[in-house]
């Protein structure tokens, strides 16, 4: 009962981007915590101090997405832009 005061229907539009950013944040956090080589969470690995891995830090820099969009091209829709800037035949 007290959910309808707090929940409206013109609030469903504004939880779907809320709920997305939400999921982009907890994906990075969790990544930075289990992989980023300069965050050290147990005790043990704190007192290492500063660390020379640079193959660590290259793994981490050169992620799956990154090796993925490497060699496409800048651009959301090639061919819708390819057909809007090729000169026109007479």
């Amino acid at each position: 009962m007290s959910w309808k005061r707090w929940i409206n229907p013109e609030v469903y539009p504004l939880m779907l981007p809320i709920v997305g950013v939400l999921g982009l944040v907890a994906t990075q956090l969790i990544r930075n915590i289990s992989t980023n080589p300069d965050v050290r969470v147990t005790k043990e690995n704190r007192t290492a101090g500063i660390l020379e891995n640079y193959t660590e830090g290259e793994k981490y820099a050169e992620h799956r997405l990154r090796k993925f969009l490497r060699g496409r091209t800048p651009q959301i829709m090639p061919s819708i832009n390819d057909y809007f800037t090729r000169e026109k035949q007479n």
